[in-house]
């Protein structure tokens, strides 16, 4: 009887040693999110678009599969498609508007040479495989799948500037490696250059512009260079490259790449055999060579957004050898690194999984573009260098001022410091002295809308982040909201559309709050009255936000309503989009009929919301207008009402799962909300240094602390009897004194100490209900 005890008393002991030495990296499952499907999601936004490949925390380099060219298809990879094109070494993530980069697309293959995809199957087999779900994986750092139409293993890791993949191929006289420099997701790059460099090494370019489709297909005007120089283990002997004539006036976009008759062009490529240098409008490269059975055959290459010399100085920086399992364990140790800047206790192991998921996620974006040794392209066209700051990019401001940055704030300020730095020096070196709205690779796209930007700037001064130029970071905030929102003579609106007022109405007020802050009293005075423009599109006799025409009068009102969806709004409707005045709630609140009245609306605009968070024309947690409304409840004193509804959120909206996020990531801001909202806070008006207290989902979270920008070495906020029906705050201390606030300033976080919340069952709706 002694033995059966003893084996299960070492199995419970080891698998209670497992759980503990666990680490934060070992928590990420890459697959949250990754589908782009619109049926799955039902509205064309699709899902989550993150993408499961390798990368390293804000890294350049990203190498992950692709399954598809064209389509709303951002991240390159949708879960639920069956073949892999190959694995790109630059991808986005969350994103929607058909994206960009995918760039250097590498294949392992056997067989006879194919130079297109394979989706028109007239044209060839093509170079795409099926590949085996049973053993894809996908981990912090590293990613691996089995290719079954060529029996090839891939395996893909990362630095932060390059990227290595390891292939192990089956016994064949014809196993190969090719490159497919064209490729780009949403279109194509327009012109590419190789070169071989010796019998191990190739570099070159891939230049990608608006013609050739890319981000909004051209009407994102991306244009970029990406540059590379890569290194093969096994020497280059029987090589070249596939060259394809496309004719002038053949257009590059989406439509045209996705043909039938683009593929035809294709197809004809010459195959150019022992060359040793190449340039042109659609080219790969490839090296063909007898292998082994389960002969490992690698490719390294490092990527630059400067030059060739960069691409190589990142990689014989970053990766010297071939040595895989080395790269990937560093990269896991990276990971590792920032991820433990929050220690969450508690929760399943589903939560801990969802969580630092988020977090990962949240850490892609804004990518350092600088190669290592500081140089960086300009927005002038030019190498620039320098070693006071990282070079950051893709900036989707609209998203990320909401969740993402007042995160990054608390955990990773450099990079906030970073992004107002490479946003105003962006101004300077285009000469447009304002700053972008969305930013990708140096180009303002100008989607969406509002002065989000300046909303960041202003937000970080306010919590004591100025490691940038103040004053010129200020005027360029200034300048956007004159360009865009409130300029001499004033309301300068088109249609006054509801979302642009209410936007431009708050990015007005943090431009008078810097101001102010700044001493600039006329300037304070000035933007503060124009951030009160938000009544102008406020209906009395409809007691609702409502769209005008140019000439003041009122739009017919639908319908439905303020349900209608775009009616005076951006991806959104009225009922989503009129909550959006965090800067003057109680000016809100008397416009919309008083406290009783607005507090009934807001109840029944959460109680109306589908159980599943979906995309819906109430509370719409799948898109970013309605990321800060929950915390409403207590700015009109009921806050149990927002710690009511921030757990189900939490619970209902984001699962360990594919379809695990119910809207586009958005460079991290989807995660972010997560991340803020399960450790207890969250803003609800940027720019106040105040976080919204809610219900945290773990029993204790730990938030460790920059010594550059705080006090104190952590902040830990402790939620006592936390359970899953214990959702309710009775009671709360700060640093062992009595809490009643529903709210904790930014310098109390940044000071260090201890926020303990007591947890139950039912509401104290005394709490916290002085708002």
């Amino acid at each position: 009887m002694r033995k059966p005890f003893l084996f299960l008393l070492a199995v419970l002991l080891t698998h209670r040693l497992s759980a503990q030495t666990k680490t934060p990296a070992d928590y990420v499952n890459p697959f949250i999110g990754a589908s782009t499907s619109a049926a799955k999601a039902g509205i064309y936004h699709g899902l989550g678009k993150t993408f499961p490949g390798a990368t390293s925390p804000f890294g350049l380099v990203q190498v992950s599969p692709n399954t598809i060219t064209g389509g709303d298809n951002g991240p390159g990879y949708s879960y639920e498609m069956e073949y892999i094109e190959g694995f790109a070494f630059t991808q986005m993530s969350g994103i929607g508007w058909y994206g960009d980069l995918g760039n250097f697309l590498v294949t392992p293959a056997t067989g006879p040479l194919q130079v297109t995809a394979g989706r028109h199957p007239q044209f060839g087999k093509g170079y795409r495989s099926h590949y085996s779900k049973n053993d894809e994986v996908a981990k912090a750092g590293y990613y691996a799948a089995t290719l079954t139409d060529y029996n090839v293993r891939a395996e893909a890791s990362v630095a932060p500037h390059s990227g290595m993949l390891r292939f192990t191929f089956p016994k064949n006289d014809h196993s190969r490696i090719q490159i497919d420099l064209a490729r780009r997701v949403g279109g194509t790059s327009v012109e590419q250059y190789v070169k071989v460099v010796d019998d191990h090494t190739i570099q070159g370019w891939m230049k990608c512009t608006p013609d050739g489709g890319g981000r909004g297909n051209g009407a994102g005007h991306a244009n970029y260079t990406v540059y590379f120089y890569a290194e093969f283990s096994k020497p280059l002997k029987n090589y070249g490259v596939w060259n394809a004539f496309i004719p002038d006036g053949q257009s590059r976009k989406l439509e045209a790449i996705q043909s039938a008759h683009y593929d035809s062009l294709v197809s004809k490529a010459r195959i150019i055999r022992e060359v040793k240098e190449q340039q042109g409008k659609h080219l790969g490269f490839f090296t063909e060579f007898a292998t082994a059975d389960k002969e490992q055959v690698l490719i390294k290459s490092g990527i630059s957004l400067v030059s060739m010399d960069g691409a190589k100085l990142n990689l014989l920086k970053e990766m010297p050898d071939f040595d895989f399992d080395k790269v990937h364990q560093q990269a896991k140790e990276l990971w590792d690194r920032e991820l433990s800047k929050i220690k969450i206790d508690g929760g399943t192991t589903d939560q801990k999984t969802v969580f630092y998921t988020a977090l990962y996620h949240t850490m892609i974006t804004p990518r350092n573009i600088s190669d290592v040794d500081g140089g960086y392209p300009g927005g002038d066209g030019k190498e620039h260098h320098t070693q006071k700051y990282q070079r950051r990019s893709i900036f989707g401001g609209w998203d990320v001022f909401r969740s993402q940055f007042p995160l990054q704030s608390i955990i990773n300020p450099n990079v906030v410091s970073d992004e107002i730095n490479s946003l105003v020096d962006l101004a300077d070196e285009t000469g447009r002295n304002y700053l972008a709205r969305w930013e990708f690779f140096n180009v303002y796209d100008e989607s969406m809308l509002g002065n989000p930007a300046g909303v960041m700037v202003n937000d970080a001064y306010q919590k004591g982040i100025r490691s940038f130029d103040v004053e010129k970071a200020y005027t360029y905030a200034a300048n956007t909201t004159k360009r865009f929102g409130y300029g001499d003579p004033g309301f300068k609106i088109p249609g006054n559309d509801i979302s642009q007022t209410l936007e431009y109405s708050f990015a007005a007020w943090c431009i008078s709050q810097m101001a102010g802050s700044l001493g600039k009293k006329d300037d304070a005075a000035y933007y503060l009255s124009k951030s009160e423009s938000y009544s102008d599109v406020f209906d009395r006799d409809k007691g609702w936000f409502r769209p005008r025409n140019t000439d003041g009068t009122w739009r017919p009102w639908p319908p439905d309503g303020r349900l209608r969806q775009d009616y005076g709004t951006t991806e959104s409707n009225p009922y989503q989009q009129g909550w959006f005045v965090p800067h003057d709630v109680d000016g809100m609140v008397a416009l919309m009929g008083g406290r009783e009245k607005t507090l009934a609306d807001l109840t029944s605009f959460f109680e109306k919301t589908p159980k599943t968070f979906m995309w819906n024309n109430y509370y719409n947690h799948a898109n970013e207008p309605v990321h800060n409304v929950p915390f409403l409840f207590n700015r009109l004193g009921a806050p149990w009402l927002t710690q009511k509804w921030v757990r189900i959120i939490c619970d209902a909206a984001y699962q360990n799962a594919v379809e695990g996020l119910v809207g586009n990531d958005d460079n991290g801001q989807m995660s972010a909300w997560y991340v803020l909202a399960s450790s207890g806070i969250h803003p609800f008006c940027w720019g106040d240094n105040r976080y919204e207290i809610c219900i945290p989902v773990f029993n204790r979270i730990t938030y460790k602390l920059n010594s550059k920008y705080a006090k104190g070495r952590e902040f830990t906020i402790v939620a006592k009897n936390n359970s899953p029906t214990n959702t309710y705050i009775q009671s709360a201390t700060l640093n062992g004194m009595p809490y009643k606030r529903s709210w904790v300033s930014n310098a109390a976080v940044m000071a260090g100490g201890t926020l303990e919340l007591v947890m139950s069952d039912k509401p104290n709706e005394k709490w916290g209900s002085d708002k």
